[in-house]
């Protein structure tokens, strides 16, 4: 019977293996969801509906699993766990309400393929059930003279890059909500630099995620978010250069400041 070790370093290390396919695949191929959603991708749900279903694990399986670590009464362990929660319970209830509740009054309701959905499902279980148990049953915070350190450094990235991205994304709702139809160029803010500072802020959040857990489900989180988000980035600037043309800022890069 596979340990609850050997169960914890094989899917640490299945998730530094999906790393590198995941930037290649999304390299030449873009997620069909948002403004890239297209047919042929199976059967579709509401997006304020995926967006629950798919990132709510984050927060079920994380609230399961912490109280069975042999840290969960550890208030380095409690207090370390809730960024992350904050985090999630933004992406997994408020965001979707907010989404929701715009889709209301637009009387119009943006596809989510489901295919799509049931893959961030998958990789937001195997996320949750790393962080978890690394926070509350493997870090080791005796004698870690360098743990508050390192945890407030790395809150203050987090929290830079939360509120960049939580402000970025409300954004672009205000923009859907102006009404007049179509896309609209988005402006003020870190839109003056970036085309996606959305995915900048939570490249900077789990960055700081990293810092704070200095664990290797940490790191591997962060790599895999700019796996992900990176390639996306890419898209996103490509489709607004190729819609918007002459008219679209010159000098925006697309997730990271004047490099990228």
């Amino acid at each position: 019977m596979l340990s609850d070790q050997n169960l914890f370093n094989y899917s640490l290390l299945f998730f530094f293996i999906i790393t590198p396919p995941t930037i290649i695949s999304l390299r030449y191929l873009t997620a069909p969801y948002g403004k890239h959603h297209r047919p042929g991708w199976g059967p579709n749900i509401p997006a304020p509906l995926a967006w629950f279903l798919m990132e709510s694990p984050t927060l079920w399986l994380t609230l399961l699993l912490f109280p069975l670590g042999k840290n969960h009464s550890n208030p380095a362990a409690q207090i370390l766990i809730f960024p992350f929660l904050i985090h999630y319970f933004h992406r997994t209830v408020i965001y979707p309400l907010r989404l929701f509740i715009q889709t209301r009054r637009r009387k119009t309701a943006s596809a989510f393929p489901v295919t799509v959905a049931m893959l961030a499902f998958s990789f937001n279980l195997l996320n949750a059930y790393l962080q978890a148990r690394w926070v509350s049953h493997y870090a080791n915070y005796e004698g870690d003279g360098w743990f508050w350190w390192r945890f407030a450094g790395g809150l203050v990235v987090f929290g830079i890059g939360m509120a960049v991205n939580i402000r970025s994304d409300y954004a672009l709702l205000g923009l859907k909500s102006e009404g007049g139809g179509g896309y609209k160029i988005p402006r003020g803010g870190w839109f003056e630099l970036l085309s996606c500072p959305n995915y900048f802020g939570e490249i900077l959040e789990w960055l700081g995620w990293a810092l704070m857990t200095w664990s290797w489900a940490g790191f591997g989180f962060w790599l895999y978010t700019c796996a992900n988000l990176v390639p996306r980035a890419a898209s996103n600037h490509k489709w607004y250069l190729d819609k918007f043309g002459e008219d679209y800022p010159k000098n925006r890069r697309a997730v990271i400041p004047f490099v990228f």
